[in-house]
């Protein structure tokens, strides 16, 4: 180990910078947020640094550096660009006992500093010894995105509550029980989902009945976006990865499954044309059975639960019996197929509007309102319409739009598969009879594929 990470406390200890430009400033701002007083010694200083400074009652000193300024400080920092004045620094800090850290220098540094995750009162730090700080803010952005910021809140309630725990729990081993149930469960999720005072008060009940166990699970209807794991959002990656059950679509990319709970029991309930795995009906008693037996159900839907994803009907259920839930938006397929396909849904020389349909016509039967759908500066989007193209096609036609108006469609959509090909109502039906590209699909209508040719990005195949 080439360091020993330590946390200093320094609320009100003064502290010595000599440096008074840019890099002074990011010091500055890192140690005034912990509570230091600042001197700070320069022949300039910035103004942004000496704003700071009469902020946080520091002091600022315009002129040459001198040892006698250690006198009383607890850290030692110098951020010049003057190489001598540095080492100097340095020497005089290690002669009074002073830590000193002298920026970008490590073999001049008692300290350094680590870049930092803050959710205070929990503080991560990371370092590489000096030897790679980009590796450090690297493996810092990661721990960024995996730790909502909302931890810092939960931390601050386990702090409140911390006394009344080990005054009703005797022992060192119940305490320990006690805070892993409830940093898993109900307690730290009402806490996430910005529900403080409910979680406060279950706690306090939890605290009061003597265990933190509680009789009802939660379903979490998370949307799994269209495929592409990185386009999951971080809420839906944390509970997917502390959930019990999953119960997943068709839709959902095994690229996505692969990042669930290794151990959670994993339940496909997916859905094909005339083929159901699992009725609608049974999907229900599985999420309402799972949750009361105690267990974190998250129900994983390909795309966004609300649109075209039956989430609503399956809450319905969920609000009956009694068990509480939290919904997960995804990116929905229009907005990401579109996208990684390069066609923009509104343009302002195109398209001023976007409808969302279902191309899961009812019975065969062509009752969509078409009469709605032929404004020319309007997007059109249908989802599971491949099998019902020819349809949705004389259906358009018939309702007066012109044969000519462009027509894409956007297979297997920000995959390594994606396949796209652009026709015109006139020929589209014939192009994917040549095409044969596989659901899941999504058919865009209107002007603003024209800008496909120019947009594309993701190197898809354009028939």
């Amino acid at each position: 180990m080439e360091y020993l990470p330590l946390f200093f406390d320094l609320k009100d200890r003064h502290i010595l910078l000599v440096g008074g430009g840019d890099v002074a400033l990011r010091k500055a701002r890192l140690l005034t947020r912990a509570g230091a007083r600042l001197t700070v010694v320069a022949h300039a200083i910035d103004s942004e640094l000496a704003q700071l400074l009469d902020l946080h009652h520091g002091v600022a000193i315009l002129g040459d550096y001198r040892s006698d300024l250690l006198l009383g400080k607890t850290l030692a920092l110098a951020a010049t660009d003057n190489d001598s004045l540095n080492e100097q620094v340095y020497h005089d800090a290690i002669a009074a006992n002073i830590p000193v850290n002298v920026v970008d220098n490590p073999p001049l540094c008692t300290f350094i500093f680590p870049a930092i995750v803050d959710r205070s009162p929990i503080v991560i730090g990371i370092s590489s010894g000096g030897q790679s700080p980009v590796l450090a803010r690297i493996l810092r952005s990661k721990l960024e995105s995996q730790i909502p910021v909302s931890f810092s809140r939960l931390g601050e309630l386990v702090g409140r509550l911390r006394d009344k725990v080990k005054a009703r729990f005797a022992s060192v081993n119940e305490r320990r029980v006690v805070w892993e149930q409830v940093l898993h469960g109900q307690v730290a999720e009402k806490v996430f989902a910005g529900r403080d005072q409910e979680a406060e008060a279950l706690l306090l009940e939890q605290i009061e009945a003597g265990s933190a166990k509680s009789q009802t699970g939660e379903v979490y209807l998370v949307g799994a976006g269209p495929g592409d794991p990185d386009l999951l959002t971080f809420k839906a990656l944390r509970l997917m990865q502390q959930a019990d059950v999953v119960l997943y679509d068709r839709l959902v990319s095994d690229e996505i499954l692969e990042l669930c709970r290794r151990d959670a029991d994993m339940i496909y309930v997916g859905k094909k044309r005339d083929n159901h795995a699992v009725p609608q009906h049974d999907i229900n008693q599985l999420l309402i059975e799972h949750a009361k037996a105690g267990r974190r159900v998250v129900r994983l839907k390909g795309g966004d639960p609300f649109i075209f994803g039956r989430g609503g009907e399956e809450l319905e259920q969920l609000k009956a019996a009694g068990i509480p839930f939290q919904v997960v938006p995804g990116v929905t397929a229009a907005s990401a197929c579109s996208t990684y396909g390069g066609i923009p849904l509104t343009h302002r020389n195109y398209a001023q509007s976007v409808k969302f349909v279902t191309g899961q016509l009812k019975n065969r039967t062509t009752d969509l309102n078409f009469s709605e759908m032929i404004s020319p500066n309007q997007t059109i989007v249908f989802y599971m319409g491949l099998h019902t193209l020819e349809l949705l096609v004389q259906g358009l036609l018939d309702h007066g739009k012109p044969a000519d108006t462009l027509i894409a469609i956007v297979s297997q959509g920000t995959s390594a598969q994606q396949r796209v090909i652009k026709g015109t109502l006139r020929n589209i039906v014939e192009l994917q009879q040549h095409a044969q590209l596989e659901a899941p699909a999504i058919i865009i209508v209107g002007e603003v594929v024209a800008l496909q040719s120019q947009l594309s990005w993701f190197g898809q195949d354009v028939c």
